[in-house]
């Protein structure tokens, strides 16, 4: 699975991570939706340090379409509710 975290490139994960990701990526947009700033926050940032720590990044020329596309760290909960489908942020 290749992960795009806006304004860090790209990295790719083994589909074995894909069910931890995915349980923060509904936290995540179950603070999205409730409009809970702090939740958001911290979510976010878990989602994000998980996908740095378990993923290998790409090289900046690597032409490889992502499979999700993550918000960067500063990003702000009404940006992120404008990304949010029906799947969250990560498919699956």
């Amino acid at each position: 699975m290749i992960i795009r975290i806006l304004g860090e490139g790209q990295r790719e994960l083994a589909d074995r991570h894909e069910p931890e990701l995915n349980g923060l990526d509904d936290a995540l947009a179950a603070a999205v939706t409730a409009g809970d700033e702090a939740a958001y926050q911290q979510t976010l940032t878990a989602l994000l340090e998980r996908v740095r720590a378990l993923g290998s990044p790409l090289p900046d020329d690597a032409l490889t379409a992502s499979d999700a596309i993550l918000p960067g760290e500063g990003s702000s909960l009404a940006e992120v509710r404008a990304l949010l489908g029906e799947q969250g942020l990560i498919p699956g």
